[in-house]
């Protein structure tokens, strides 16, 4: 009597527990992936072949495969903590040494770089000195910590409302500390090579003539030192209105100089765009204030797109694309070789990496700020237990049968 099938029993039982009390034991695990046990039923065979009578001679684990569903995503309050909602998993370097993960838990190193809690690297592309992506060859990410450097301030824009009612100082002589002496003032700051800030006030004195103004400008209030509009330093720039309030003149913008003393280049000079303003009978009001200069920056901190463009936002209110990084797909995700620590490896069977950013082709989106749950079902796992535990004790019920069987026939006389 054979006791074969009730032992395969036993053993594919207590395979498909393990495999259970595994998936239990990551069900807080991020990026984990459910196992699913699979079974195959065995007949022996000869020469002759299986006879329609055959019966089988018992049961094994045909694989233990992983299920590639997406999992719920959770919000996180690590901007570094990077959710994948769809297809692709990580590429992660170490070395040279590319393995796949779906656990986006990153944090970064004493040297910039973006790695997991095994240390290994997250990868993807670089940037060029303008900040653009350059796709190449996937490498570790490295987040620079080195300040922005200035912009100088090479053009500026104002549009303003001069109030046509508004009558000629009474002072005649402009003086940028007597108020009497001026109709209307505003200020804007510039900068320097150095990315110094130098505060440019605009003084707008109406004219005796009708739809005449003048416009003079001073630099650092504390000196009131005079600028340059391009006719001679103090020298004001005249602005001349149409009779429907529009600006006739100055037609296009003209160079202004700053004399500057903070060891940066001298004389800041920048052009000056004044054709949005106007002369209408309302009150002094400034609509555009526009200039392309800015100090340096540090950084403050990173935003990650759904393109997994890294961008880094600087104190001086820039912001600036320092990476991307790339997900990576397979045409058989069930042919990876589990290495531990969440990570895949590449095999035959998986087939080759195929390497993109996110949202390109089929790879899904990324989420900053987020992790992707594992996909066990506590509760279904729970039921799958007792299933499991019930198979266990059935196949022990047959051995005990068997067993009692072959002892009636040995106690036979």
């Amino acid at each position: 009597m054979s006791f074969q099938q009730a032992l395969s029993g036993l053993n594919t039982a207590a395979r498909h527990l393990e495999v259970i009390g595994n998936n239990v034991a990551n069900a807080s695990v991020v990026g984990y992936k459910i196992q699913e046990a699979h079974f195959s039923d065995v007949f022996a065979t000869s020469l002759a072949g299986v006879g329609s009578g055959q019966f089988g001679v018992g049961v094994k684990v045909g694989a233990v495969a992983q299920s590639f569903n997406q999992g719920s995503i959770s919000v996180t309050d690590n901007p570094l903590d990077i959710a994948v909602n769809g297809k692709g998993f990580f590429r992660m370097d170490e070395n040279g040494a590319v393995t796949y993960t779906r656990n986006g838990q990153f944090r970064f190193d004493k040297d910039g770089y973006i790695v997991n809690d095994q240390k290994l690297k997250l990868t993807g592309f670089g940037v060029d000195a303008s900040g653009n992506v350059v796709p190449s060859a996937p490498i570790p990410i490295q987040i620079s910590a080195a300040d922005l450097p200035p912009v100088i301030s090479s053009s500026f824009q104002l549009g303003v409302n001069l109030d046509s009612r508004q009558s000629a100082p009474t002072i005649a002589t402009f003086d940028s500390t007597d108020a009497r002496s001026f109709t209307h003032t505003t200020s804007a700051s510039v900068y320097d090579s150095l990315g110094n800030s130098h505060i440019m006030s605009m003084f707008f004195v109406k004219g005796a003539v009708a739809n005449t103004w003048n416009m003079y400008a001073t630099v650092n209030s504390g000196s009131h030192t005079a600028v340059n509009l391009g006719l001679g330093a103090g020298v004001p720039q005249p602005f001349t209105f149409s009779s429907t309030g529009t600006l006739t003149a100055p037609a296009a913008p003209f160079t202004v100089s700053l004399p500057v003393t903070t060891g940066a280049t001298t004389p800041l000079s920048f052009t000056f765009d004044p054709t949005g303003s106007t002369q209408y009978g309302s009150t002094f009001s400034v609509n555009t204030l526009v200039q392309d200069g800015n100090s340096s920056g540090r950084l403050a901190g990173l935003n990650i797109s759904e393109e997994g463009v890294i961008m880094g936002r600087y104190t001086n209110g820039r912001t600036r694309n320092l990476a991307q990084l790339v997900l990576a797909d397979f045409r058989n995700p069930q042919g990876l070789k589990p290495a531990g620590n969440n990570q895949w490896e590449e095999t035959n069977e998986s087939g080759l990496p195929l390497v993109g950013t996110p949202t390109s082709g089929p790879l899904g989106v990324v989420h900053s700020g987020s992790v992707e749950d594992s996909t066990v079902d506590l509760t279904a796992e729970l039921v799958d237990m007792i299933t499991a535990q019930r198979i266990y004790q059935a196949n022990a019920q047959t051995i005990k049968t068997q067993d009692q069987v072959l002892q009636t026939l040995v106690n036979l006389r």
